[in-house]
């Protein structure tokens, strides 16, 4: 009897013991037990509860003794244990938090845990979703390495009935270059120089990051040197100091340079490449009107096409040289105001045309070869880049040269006469006619007015017809002489290459005439016939 009152009374002491519960409060527990998967905790009930150990943000540090926040969700679930959940309560302790923050527009400080589709989860205290597009200020190169970090966010959006929360990383970062860009604005001045990161890079230039303020490198401000685009100088992501150059407060613009840092190398041009002084460069660009040499970096002067040769017809100063080469050249003008220097390569040789009077006297002969054949007359070279002209009627006596490349071809060599020689146009005028005979000279002993003779018809025109009685001489059948013909027409009369025998009719030696009158057409082919 005594036995039993005894037992019940220890019964009845342990049950008072008990810590007293209710479904929905939040309650301290201590991890008793880790097993595979989850921890067993104790909340200082009669039965203990499972949380998964998924549900904590890292799982391989808990140890048997941490104690942590649960909520209970049932006093006995159906294995007999309360239910509690470590999600609920973290909901529960932190939501005032979270929900003042947001009123307030404060940041919160949280940990990224996970990648998601469209962003990541956050624990800001419970789970909250970070869209890809609240990450950060410029689109990121591995989002997967901010798994892990720590953070501040701004809440962006809450929902308490559906436990949402959105936050945004990218708004604290706005803030804090916005705080960053208004204190560059109002500390740079011009001259300071600063560190910087490449963020971007274009045709013209470079954007660099001064840490919240964006400023521009100009491409002509990036290097002394000839650039043809930014990238051959800098790289994304690289850190340069640079040169402030101008600040704009009101458009917030800030332009750099980074040659700046270096002397201006054209301060000591006039020193280092005296007028008249001889240069080596390197050929670095070629245009239609010359060519660009770099002496050095960040110099370069321009050979004229003019300049190239003293003799050679140049059209485009490519046929002369090529990017790369190595020349050497005179300086012959500089303008430092302008960062300008002209150059010249045919100076640095003798000009042959200061002595092409000794050389080709008036008067002389010499020989040469024909270049080039052109309507208006011919060119021939006498030696190399030295080349003189035969104007069309200094060919031959003959005053009919409808086509000169039926008298004369290219590569042909031949000799001539020196006419006549303009330094100042830097022309030669030569002849070949002049090492000739002048048939002329003889006419008045070779024909006799009324003198029949055998001709060919060169030319017809309206008033008559040109007829060549032998090399170099022609006399006019004007269409009053053909008194035989009917026809009022000349070319009904007569054609081109008609064997006709005319009659001398007039002749002036001085005036280089002669008058011709038509006695027959030859009907029989015929040689051309010369007396």
């Amino acid at each position: 009897m005594d036995s039993k009152k005894k037992t019940k009374t220890v019964d009845e002491l342990y049950y008072f013991a008990l810590k007293p519960i209710s479904e929905g409060e939040v309650t301290k527990g201590k991890i008793v037990q880790i097993r595979k998967g989850e921890a067993l905790i104790d909340i200082g009930y009669k039965s203990e509860g499972i949380i998964s150990l998924s549900n904590f943000d890292s799982p391989e540090s808990l140890k048997v003794g941490d104690e942590i926040e649960v909520l209970i969700e049932t006093k006995e679930n159906e294995d007999g244990m309360v239910g509690l959940s470590l999600e609920k309560a973290d909901f529960i302790k932190n939501w005032g938090k979270i929900q003042k923050a947001y009123n307030s527009n404060e940041t919160i400080k949280g940990k990224i845990t996970k990648k998601v589709k469209g962003g990541f989860i956050v624990n800001i205290g419970i789970p909250g979703f970070l869209p890809s597009s609240q990450v950060d200020v410029e689109p990121l190169k591995n989002p997967d390495a901010l798994v892990g970090q720590e953070a501040d966010f701004k809440i962006l959006k809450t929902n308490q009935w559906r436990k949402n929360v959105v936050v945004s990383r990218k708004a604290c970062l706005e803030e804090t270059r916005d705080q960053s860009r208004k204190h560059l604005l109002e500390t740079l001045k011009p001259k300071d120089i600063v560190k910087g990161r490449v963020k971007n890079i274009t045709d013209f230039g470079a954007f660099i990051d001064l840490g919240g303020l964006d400023g521009l490198l100009h491409i002509t401000d990036i290097s002394w040197g000839r650039i043809s685009h930014p990238s051959e100088v800098l790289a994304i992501g690289e850190e340069v100091e640079v040169v402030i150059l101008e600040i704009d407060k009101e458009k917030k613009r800030v332009s750099l340079g980074l040659k700046q840092k270096s002397a201006d190398p054209w301060e000591l041009v006039e020193k280092k490449f005296p007028l008249n002084s001889k240069i080596k460069g390197t050929v670095v660009n070629i245009t239609n009107y010359g060519v660009f040499l770099e002496l050095e970096k960040g110099i370069e002067g321009l050979i004229h096409i003019s300049e190239l040769s003293w003799t050679k017809h140049i059209s485009h100063p490519s046929q002369m040289l090529s990017i790369g080469d190595v020349v050497e050249a005179i300086v012959i003008n500089i303008d430092q105001a302008n960062n300008k220097i002209a150059l010249s390569i045919k100076r640095t040789e003798l000009d042959p045309w200061l002595k092409i009077k000794e050389k080709y006297p008036k008067g002389s002969k010499v020989k040469g070869k024909i270049r080039t054949v052109m309507d208006y007359g011919v060119f021939v070279e006498m030696e190399e880049g030295i080349e003189g002209l035969i104007h069309i009627s200094d060919l031959s006596w003959s005053s009919r040269i409808e086509n000169t490349s039926k008298l004369i071809k290219k590569g042909e060599k031949i000799e001539v006469l020196i006419l006549d020689i303009d330094l100042n146009q830097r022309k030669i005028s030569l002849g070949r006619k002049q090492l000739l005979p002048n048939p002329w000279e003889e006419i008045d002993k070779k024909y006799k007015v009324g003198m029949e003779i055998n001709g060919i018809v060169t030319k017809v025109t309206d008033f008559g017809a040109f007829v060549e009685i032998e090399d170099g001489i022609e006399g006019l059948l004007h269409i009053s002489q053909m008194k035989d013909e009917k026809s009022d027409s000349v070319n009904e009369t007569i054609k081109v290459d008609d064997k006709i025998k005319v009659e001398i009719v007039r002749i002036s030696s001085e005036e280089r005439k002669i008058g011709l009158s038509l006695v027959k057409k030859l009907k029989k082919k015929t040689t051309q016939g010369k007396n």
